[in-house]
Parts: structure tokens; C-alpha cells; sequence
């Protein structure tokens, strides 16, 4: 079945100003350049929870505004559509968004799937856990539809050590669902401690869970975008940023 989505001129997407000389898909050429624009995607010296210094970084809590969130919903979707044209036995009933961060972008990233081709995904579900399982009302710990029986993809902002990724997916076994995929907005590709040969945390979970872990960018990506525009210092602190920490797998 043809997507919809990989019909549509990519002129019809969010502009992306970068230049041409970046070879990536349209959808991955915007969503970076409304990172850059929003500074949400930033450049210098970070502090991460990890202890490193990091040149860039990343913070999807900015995606606030309608097109903000119109522009990482439509790289999600993008994302998703890529991936099943590829891999047609590819699917999922219920797109689920861990708290906080995960809930609006899986609510809004079932909308646009819903956009872009109706006829493949306007069923599409999306649930997301309360933080506090709630013993009145309708009672329990997950909002949306239930996971039971159905296949389920995770979407949220980063992979950082896993374990928030881990306790996710916990409660999808919990409540019955069985996990087919993980789709986040930026794989850093970088090992998560300082020993050779460790390998990143998108890596584990794949590995763990033997399922496919897909990111709207990577840090590839970044670096082929910072030299199309000429950034060429910043280039240089992630390329070396990357031979210090890259992940082995």
C-alpha cells in the first residue's frame, strides 16, 4: 500500500532551510532546522547527568508551540512510515508516551500518522501511564486505550541510561501488551560509561529486547547538518565529542 506520506512534495512539509548539499531525507532536513530555530537544539558546553561535557545539546521540553509540536509529530510519523515501507510486516495498534514527556508527543504523533495516510493508520491508538496509579473513577494507572493483547510502540524524547525505557516497558508486560518497537526524536550514539567497547543505550534496549529502536536523527545526522552550514567549530567539538564517547554498538 502506498503511504500517503511518501507521496507528498516535500515542499508541503515544514521548510527546511538547510542547504542542499545535506542529503537527508526532507522530514529529518526540517525537524532539525525548527530545532535550530527554536533552540531547542543547541551548541556549546553542557553539563549532562553522566558527569560529561557535552558540546550540543538536546531539550525536546521546548516543543511547546503548535508548530513546534506540528513539526516533531509530522518527524515522528515520518519516522514510523519510513521504517513500514521498509519492513512491511511492521506493525502496531497503540502508540505509547511514558510521563510526562512521552504523552503529548505520542497523542500528537497519532494525529498526524492519521494526516498523513488515514487509511493505514486512522486506528492507531495512543496511551500513556499516570504516575500515581488512581483509585476512583474509572481507577487504574494507564489513560487511553488499553494495552492488552495489542502491539506497542513506545515514543518519546531520548534515551538516556534506559532506565526510564526499562520501566516502561514494564508496565506495557504488565498490562498485558507486547512490545514491537521504540521510536525517539535523538540517539546520541554514545557509549554509556566511559569503558571501549560499551555500547549505547539505544544498543541495550535493542539487544535486551530484541526489537527494532529508531530515532527521528542521529548524531551523524547533526554532524553532516553542521557541515552543510558551515558550523565548522561546532562540527569539530561533536566529531571529537563522538571519537571520545561513540558507542560500539
Amino acid at each position: 500500500m502506498a503511504s500517503h506520506a511518501q507521496e507528498e512534495d516535500p515542499d508541503d512539509l515544514v521548510h527546511s532551510g538547510l542547504p542542499a548539499t545535506t542529503t537527508l531525507p526532507p522530514y529529518k532536513s526540517a525537524f532539525l532546522q525548527a530545532c535550530l530555530d527554536a533552540s531547542v537544539l543547541t551548541f556549546g558546553t553542557f553539563t549532562l547527568k553522566s558527569g560529561r561535557q557535552s558540546p550540543y545539546f538536546f531539550n525536546a521540553g521546548l516543543f511547546h508551540r503548535g508548530s513546534l509540536i506540528r513539526a516533531i509529530s509530522t518527524a515522528f510519523a515520518q519516522t514510523l512510515i519510513h521504517h513500514t515501507s521498509l519492513n512491511p510486516s511492521f506493525e502496531f495498534d497503540i502508540l505509547f508516551g511514558p510521563a510526562y514527556k512521552g504523552i503529548p508527543l505520542a497523542t500528537a504523533t497519532v494525529d498526524k500518522l492519521a494526516e498523513l495516510d488515514p487509511e493505514r493508520y486512522a486506528n492507531i491508538s495512543y496511551s500513556f501511564n499516570r504516575k500515581e496509579v488512581k483509585d476512583h473513577g474509572e481507577g487504574g494507572g494507564i489513560v487511553g486505550a488499553s494495552l492488552e493483547g495489542k502491539k506497542v510502540v513506545i515514543i518519546d524524547d531520548v534515551i538516556t541510561a534506559g532506565t526510564a525505557m526499562r520501566e516502561a516497558i514494564g508496565i506495557i508486560k504488565r498490562e498485558g501488551g507486547n512490545l514491537v518497537g521504540v521510536v525517539v526524536a535523538v540517539d546520541r550514539m554514545e557509549r554509556m560509561k566511559d569503558e571501549e567497547g560499551v555500547g549505547s543505550a539505544i544498543g541495550e534496549v535493542k539487544r535486551e529486547y530484541g526489537v527494532p529502536v529508531l530515532s527521528i536523527v542521529n548524531l551523524n545526522d547533526l554532524i553532516g547538518v553542521l557541515g552543510g552550514i558551515g558550523k565548522e567549530e561546532d562540527m569539530k567539538r561533536v566529531e571529537e565529542y563522538k571519537t571520545r564517547y561513540g558507542a560500539s554498538f
